[in-house]
């Protein structure tokens, strides 16, 4: 379907891809990886064909559909969410111009034997089918399917995208791309700004709808579940593997070892031919052997290991000053934004050396409460820091604070005071920007490059409590490893907002759940309290904060009324959510009866068709029957959701 054909890039002088050749199928999920800075964005941008490469091509069929998501993209601040999201539909209502111009030139046409009216009526027919294939009915369904599955309520529908955060925009724009089901899906880091449930919502939606994918993603289990093909980007060439992450990573593993095993086992044979020819190369009796040996040896193909990248992140966090016993101490603390309460009453005790997490759907007050600590909004209640406390912070749009005009040497030299100063190049280079990269401009950096930056000002100067949310954003696999070793070493304190799993995993030792306006601590690592918790996955937890969020809603809309037990409705009320369960029930089954009904007219069409039993109108009859089907079990799908959410909040009560 796309074919890449002798690639190469150049950056300066240097080869960033060098005579590179694969091909993209249909149907394929690939993965790209390789270390921050590889390639992999540029890679995606030249598919996208936004960039030129330095020499070869990018060969496609005229017709074939791309879209393609940037790590960071700008969205109008005048239109609604809705209004944004419909332009995925543009190009249909583009056919519809097209076709009323062509229908109100056949009116004054009257030349029907023309080869220039024969083309028009070509060209309406071929307009009918496109549309006919394209456009449905459900459109509006499509739309609030999407956006509700990337974590959107339909009262955010028809907000301005201009009170949106960057993160919630790049949702905005996902669900564009996905509407418009391109032939070809370039992902870059889809999942730095999505909770657990929209991840594995998208994860669904990638592996049964999409049809070629290519993703950029540090999420282990996210590319585990939704690839089929990993290809490796390192030092200007790929490493093209069939299968997923998990087994690349084995493949990759046995690769290297059974080419240095052939190529020791070459080494040897080579060795002992030379041995031999040395020895008996003055002896006239052994003459014709040592011939032998020569043209034996001139004939063996010579085994090449492939170059390794053996850079990498020399990462380790300053001894911490020692501080107060209590570092933080919460007392009452909330957070209130006009008639929004973020949460309230947040009262807890975090002490000198521990590793907690902050965890919850985005929006419940993580990144607020990191800000309240940090001093930098107002809140009411009482939040004490610690004696002594020297806090390192990384925010989660560090990386994009950062100015672009300058060197990588100069923005640490900007901020570097005193003795460290002479330290730079070497903390530059323990952070792989070593010799030409220290001059190279930040904006031409990679995402986990600037990400790499913005992280060496926690290095210039000694701290004791370590402040990161969400820090493997836009980092590769093997970096994201050497951070979590290196904050396990830190013997400092470290609050870490992440929706991780894998990274929180064996680095805190206690949960803060950030959920329906509440704080709440719970002992234990990240798996100890999804275990107490009896949930599987994350997920299960954010729909029950909003669950819990739906119900203080209600609760504020009665005039704060007496919060009734969660645990115990009233007969009356447990009565009403039992209806509307029923109903729910009813609405899936009538979905269901009309996805059968259409399949069955549908079979019976093709039916038709395979006898040769055709009429004129019966292809115009088979497509609008599917349309009918797409329609159908896109209400099923809504219901099915709406069905699911009842049912646990009834489990809950």
């Amino acid at each position: 379907m796309i074919s890449i054909q002798n690639l190469s890039v150049e950056f300066c002088a240097k080869s960033l891809f060098d005579n590179i050749n694969y091909v993209i199928n249909k149907k394929d999920k690939i993965a790209l990886v390789g270390k921050n800075g590889a390639g992999k964005s540029t890679m995606l941008k030249i598919i996208a064909g936004l960039q030129l490469p330095t020499s070869g091509c990018i060969a496609k069929p005229n017709d074939i559909t791309i879209s393609y998501l940037p790590q960071q993209m700008e969205l109008s601040n005048t239109l609604t969410v809705v209004e944004e999201v419909s332009k995925a539909f543009s190009h249909i209502d583009d056919m519809r111009c097209q076709l009323a111009k062509i229908n109100h030139e056949l009116q004054s046409r009257e030349d029907y034997e023309s080869k220039e009216y024969q083309e028009l009526i070509d060209r309406l027919s071929t307009l009918n089918e496109h549309i006919a294939i394209e456009d449905s009915e459900n459109r509006e369904a499509e739309m609030e399917k999407t956006l509700i599955g990337l974590g959107f309520n339909r009262n955010d529908f028809n907000r301005p995208t201009a009170e949106f955060s960057g993160g919630w925009r790049m949702r905005i724009e996902l669900a564009k791309l996905l509407l418009t089901r391109p032939d070809v899906l370039l992902l870059d880091e889809p999942t730095n700004h999505l909770d657990i449930e929209s991840i594995q919502w998208l994860e669904n939606f990638l592996i049964t709808k999409a049809n070629a994918v290519v993703l950029v993603s540090h999420d282990r289990a996210f590319i585990d579940n939704v690839t089929n093909r990993t290809i490796e980007i390192s030092l200007g060439k790929i490493y093209d593997y069939a299968v997923n992450y998990s087994k690349y990573v084995i493949l990759h593993q046995e690769r290297i070892e059974q080419q240095m095993r052939a190529y020791q086992n070459q080494q040897k044979q080579i060795q002992d031919t030379e041995d031999f020819i040395e020895r008996f190369r003055y002896k006239a009796t052994k003459a014709v052997q040592v011939q032998s040996r020569i043209k034996q040896l001139a004939k063996i193909d010579r085994i090449e290991i492939d170059e390794i990248d053996t850079s990498h992140l020399n990462l380790k966090f300053p001894s911490a000053p020692r501080s107060g016993d209590y570092p933080i101490i919460a007392d009452n603390v909330g957070k209130r934004y006009g008639e929004h309460q973020v949460f309230d009453h947040a009262t807890f005790t975090i002490k000198r050396g521990e590793k907690v997490a902050f965890v919850g759907k985005n929006g419940e007050g993580k990144s607020t409460l990191v800000r309240c600590i940090m001093n930098e909004i107002s809140f009411t209640g009482n939040l004490k820091i610690g004696h002594n406390v020297k806090i390192g912070y990384f925010a989660q749009n560090q990386a994009q604070l950062l100015d672009g005009e300058l060197t990588v040497f100069d923005t640490i030299d900007h901020v570097a005071v005193g003795d460290i100063r002479t330290k730079i190049r070497d903390i530059l280079g323990a952070f792989m920007f070593g010799g030409e990269a220290s001059d190279k401009k930040v904006k031409v950096l990679s995402g986990g490059e600037k990400t790499r930056l913005a992280m060496i000002r926690l290095l210039l100067e000694p701290v004791n409590l370590l402040i990161l949310d969400e820090p493997t954003n836009h980092l590769d696999m093997r970096t994201k490893d050497i951070l979590k070793q290196a904050i396990k070493d830190f013997n400092g304190t470290v609050i870490l907002v992440s929706h991780d799993r894998e990274f929180l995993d064996g680095l805190v030792e206690k949960v803060y759940e950030f959920g329906g306006g509440k704080v709440k601590e719970c002992l234990g690592g990240i798996y100890e309290f999804l275990e107490k918790k009896k949930l599987a996955t994350l997920t299960e937890l954010e729909i029950n904060n909003n669950h819990k969020k739906d119900t203080l809603t209600k609760q504020q809309n009665i005039h704060e009324a007496p919060t009734p037990s969660l645990s115990k409705l009233s007969y009356a009320e447990q009565r009403e959510r039992d209806k509307a369960v029923k109903r729910a029930e009813k609405k899936v089954a009538d979905a269901e009866n009309e996805i059968l009904r259409f399949e069955t007219e549908i079979a019976h069409i093709e039916k038709q068709i395979a006898n040769d039993n055709i009429n004129d109108d019966i292809f115009e009859q088979h497509a609008e029957k599917n349309k009918q089907l797409e329609n159908a079990m896109s209400h099923w799908e809504l219901a099915s959701m709406e069905l699911e959410k009842l049912k646990i909040k009834q489990n809950n009560n």
